[in-house]
């Protein structure tokens, strides 16, 4: 039975070293009679512009002329890489016939060494330098500083930044704000933004703070004193925080949904409005006074450091904060790309009317996101605390982080487009940005520019996106 089914292989080889190399000579003589007769094309486009250029009476008649002239241009390009694609299609399909009979032969059993190939022959055959300028040019452009600031550092006096604990106090910075962009992409999926996710941070980790604080607290709440929830046992402590820093997140973003939702207000006004309501009753409550300092036990046990060794002569530890943020990522993509839930939130957003005529209930995935973004805000916010006192002014400006990642990590502000991983990396880069900046010694407000370019950049790069698929 082996035997047969290396003859068979064998004869499918022989077979595709005779086909292959005859589809690819044809296309590829194809494509050259394309390229020759779109030249022709243009040509004669042209040719025909100047005429009525020539024949035209009036100022309209130019206008008309040079219409017909850019609506011919653009057709004639189209026409023509729709049918280049076709060609390189035909090719490529070729080879992937090839390995789909040696699947059939081996009964289904894939092939390392083939899998490779083929992903080669398809990146070859639909590779497009416009296409893929447009779909990366953001992140080349961020590799391209990182890579610049990596070899400016050291010539600055600044020290290496590519180190292993300049890289790990990176994904620290970043892990808790990974919670804020995860719950804003699920929104903007749906074609919203989500304004109050800096007000949600302090709401949670002001409670946080309040009930892990070691002691009485200086902060009274509405005018209610003193606070002190020392007698509970520590374990209690933690879990209550957690529980209110989610149930209050939680709250306040149903309250912004169901006015989304059930009269169709769109999330920019309904978050705000949230955003200022928190604020002031922040505010007004504690009168801006921060909570203070947390136990320091369980500050070091949630979020403190864990020993590796050292390198170089260097102390090297790994951030706890990194592992939360880790499962938040996992849960967040599993819900998005295992669950029904996950598949009609890019349903509602992609189109809404279409969702509706489908049977998927509208409403309900819309308080569902709401929801799930209160989880993360309530999750986030509760461990921003083992980073630094809390006050009413706490996130102060997190919401645009949030947003500007989720943006530049590819989720369209046009909904239905985005990937969790894009959400990730849109953090990652973020992050990484401002303590390139930080490290090289750019002053504060001049990292604004830079944020506000790629910012700039990146809806800019998606509003060009979507203009081309319509």
């Amino acid at each position: 039975m082996e035997t047969e089914t290396k003859k068979a292989l064998l004869q499918n080889k022989k077979e595709a070293r005779e086909y292959i190399p005859r589809i690819k000579k044809d296309q590829d003589e194809l494509i050259r009679m394309l390229k020759t007769g779109h030249k022709n094309k243009i040509t004669k486009i042209k040719k025909s512009y100047l005429t009525q250029k020539k024949e035209a009476r009036s100022q309209e008649d130019l206008k008309n002329a040079l219409f017909n002239y850019k609506s011919a241009l653009a057709d004639a390009k189209n026409r023509f890489i729709s049918t280049v694609d076709e060609a390189k299609s035909v090719k490529n399909q070729a080879y992937i016939d090839y390995v789909q009979k040696n699947r059939m032969i081996r009964k289904g059993k894939t092939n390392l060494k083939e899998n490779a190939i083929l992903t080669l022959h398809s990146f070859i055959n639909t590779f497009r330098l416009s296409k893929f300028l447009l779909n990366n040019g953001l992140y080349l452009t961020i590799i391209v500083f990182f890579i610049s600031c990596v070899i400016i550092a050291p010539l600055s006096g600044n020290g290496n930044l590519l180190t292993l604990p300049n890289i790990f106090t990176i994904l620290e910075q970043a892990s808790v704000r990974m919670f804020y962009a995860l719950g804003v992409a699920g929104l903007i999926l749906l074609a919203g933004t989500d304004l109050s996710v800096g007000r949600m941070v302090a709401l949670g980790a002001v409670t946080t703070g309040l009930i892990l604080h070691p002691g009485q607290n200086i902060v009274s709440i509405f005018g209610i004193a003193p606070w002190d929830f020392t007698p509970l046992p520590m374990g209690i402590r933690v879990l209550l925080a957690l529980f209110l820093s989610i149930a209050l997140c939680v709250t306040f973003s149903a309250f912004s949904g169901i006015f989304t939702a059930k009269l169709k207000i769109h999330p920019f006004i309904s978050t705000l409005a949230t955003q200022l309501i928190i604020y002031g009753l922040l505010f007004y409550g504690t009168k801006g006074t921060p909570v203070g300092s947390i136990d320091s036990s369980i500050k070091d046990l949630i979020g403190g450091r864990w020993l590796i060794g050292t390198l170089n002569g260097e102390l090297i530890t790994f951030p706890k904060l990194i592992i939360p943020a880790v499962f938040a990522i996992a849960i967040a993509w599993f819900i998005w790309n295992k669950t029904t839930f996950g598949k009609n939130i890019y349903a509602v957003g992609g189109n809404e009317d279409a969702a509706i005529v489908s049977g998927i209930n509208v409403f309900s995935v819309t308080m569902g996101v709401f929801i799930m973004a209160g989880i993360f805000y309530g999750c986030g916010s509760f461990l921003e605390i083992f980073k630094a006192n809390a006050s009413a002014g706490t996130g102060q400006g997190y919401e645009l982080d949030a947003i500007a990642a989720c943006v530049v990590g590819g989720i369209s502000f046009n909904g239905g487009i985005g990937k969790v991983s894009g959400a990730v990396i849109g953090v990652l880069s973020f992050t990484s940005l401002t303590y390139c900046l930080t490290f090289l010694g750019i002053d504060t407000n001049l990292q604004f520019v830079f944020k506000g370019l790629i910012i700039i950049a990146a809806v800019a790069l998606d509003s060009m996106k979507n203009i081309r698929h319509k």
